[in-house]
């Protein structure tokens, strides 16, 4: 048995879930705790691990009481407060406290790791990825922010030769991992509650670019274009200063195809079965990375058809009295950006509609007091080109309001724009008029990174 425990405080959000299902796979003994229980912690219990649905003094002392002949690691996440119970206990007793990357950082450097870098598309690129080496090589495991289709689950650990993982740059900590392959998807300012300026995340970056052995860019991001070297470069507007490109020739609202590069060199036409340009890009992303470390491009062709984005990435929920309702993960304003031209174009191309009936309407729920702050008139500018848009109370993710900053904000600047936008204030007050607030033939994009998925669950509740 491994003289090691592992006790998680914050055990049920995506990325802890993930980590802890990992070291369960690994032999390791893992507890964790959480406020409210969900399907990770259930899976988490399943699979042998002990979850607490407080978090309290007493957890920990249970804890070492339970595993006095082990090492015990206490592993926290950025969300996690000084003033938590289980956490200050463990401060004040001098326990080990581990932060969820040390962990992470771990467990790659027992795999040839391809780690997926970004200020966007990280958890859409490691799912391809993840979905392109499974069935390509049979050899490789995951670790991401998502929920990854082919495995159905957020980890797939297994005692293999690759192993694809998304890092996380929000909070600094990117710099901790060493990757065979580090990718970058692109550079935007962003986590202004951490970061001051567009310098800081760059720096950020450019610590985790030192300690990769090999550098795979994104060329059409000028950030990216501009502060980084390397030979293994991809692109989707050019095939003749990059390793890889694919350059669209056709994109719907099913699928996109393009002509193939490498080196300057057309391969063959490809057919993705993704739509969207930002998409394109996450998968050319993909492709080259999986070129990068042997797989062959026949097989790669053989398998790019199981391709499937991760949940709540572009998620059609389901259809209420002809009204379209798709979960987006979108809450910065250039995700917002894609996801809006994505939905004009599944309604310019869904021919069953009248098209004079068919609104996008956008639900957004903003994401962190700073966020707001920071990029209010952007996020206006993108929201304004929906139909209509309907704006919901600030998901603070245990930030504080210092600043008393509202979505109101937001809403004001929007109706600058366009006057079809309201302030609701939650979803149980949309789902509870949602028929004077939407008409058949609409296409609803619901947008945010907080509890807004549930909405889909709410709606129907309220509707059957």
């Amino acid at each position: 048995m491994l003289k090691h425990h592992f006790h998680f405080i914050g055990v049920g959000g995506i990325g802890m879930s993930a980590l802890a299902m990992g070291l369960l796979k690994k032999g390791y003994s893992v507890s964790g705790s959480d406020l409210i229980k969900n399907h990770e912690t259930n899976k988490l219990e399943n699979l042998g691990a002990l979850i607490f649905t407080s978090q309290i003094q007493q957890n920990i002392e249970f804890i070492i009481s339970k595993h006095n002949n082990k090492l015990i690691n206490f592993v926290v996440s950025s969300a996690i407060k000084r003033e938590n119970e289980e956490l200050s206990y463990c401060r004040k007793k001098n326990l080990a406290i581990k932060h969820r990357s040390d962990i992470l950082a771990m467990l790659m450097k027992s795999y040839t790791s391809l780690a997926i870098a970004g200020s966007h598309g990280k958890t859409s690129t490691s799912t391809f990825l993840s979905t392109l080496l499974e069935l390509c090589t049979q050899n490789s495991s995951s670790i991401i922010g998502g929920i990854i289709p082919i495995y159905n689950s957020n980890c797939h650990l297994e005692n293999t030769k690759f192993l694809v993982a998304e890092v996380d740059e929000s909070d600094g900590t990117i710099s901790k991992y060493k990757s065979d392959i580090g990718i970058i998807n692109n550079i935007d300012f962003d986590h202004c509650d951490h970061f001051a300026n567009l310098g800081e995340v760059l720096s950020s970056f450019k610590d985790f670019a030192s300690k990769s052995r090999k550098l795979l860019l994104n060329y059409d991001c000028e950030v990216t274009r501009n502060n980084f070297y390397s030979d293994n470069k991809w692109s989707n507007t050019t095939a003749s200063k990059v390793a890889y490109a694919i350059i669209p020739t056709e994109i719907n609202k099913t699928h996109t195809i393009g002509k193939y590069y490498e080196n300057g060199n057309f391969i063959s036409n490809i057919n993705i079965p993704i739509p969207g340009l930002h998409n394109l890009s996450n998968i050319t992303a993909s492709i080259a990375a999986a070129r990068m470390i042997g797989v062959d491009f026949i097989d790669i062709t053989k398998n790019i058809k199981y391709l499937k984005l991760p949940k709540k990435r572009f998620e059609f929920r389901g259809q209420i009295d002809e009204r379209n309702l798709y979960d987006d993960y979108a809450h910065h304003p250039n995700e917002i950006k894609a996801t809006i031209k994505l939905g004009r174009l599944f309604i310019k191309q869904n021919l069953n509609n009248d098209l004079q009936k068919s609104r996008l309407i956008a639900i957004f729920q903003p994401h962190r007091y700073s966020r707001v702050k920071q990029f209010a008139k952007e996020f206006a500018d993108e929201l304004s080109k929906a139909d209509v848009v309907y704006v919901t109370r600030i998901f603070g993710a245990g930030e504080e309001n210092k600043d008393k900053i509202n979505s109101e904000i937001i809403t004001n600047l929007i109706y600058k724009q366009n006057k079809n936008v309201i302030y609701i204030n939650n979803y149980h007050e949309i789902a509870k008029n949602f028929y004077e607030l939407t008409q058949k033939g609409d296409f609803i994009l619901n947008m945010g990174a907080g509890d807004c998925h549930n909405f889909w669950s709410i709606l129907n509740k309220q509707t059957n």
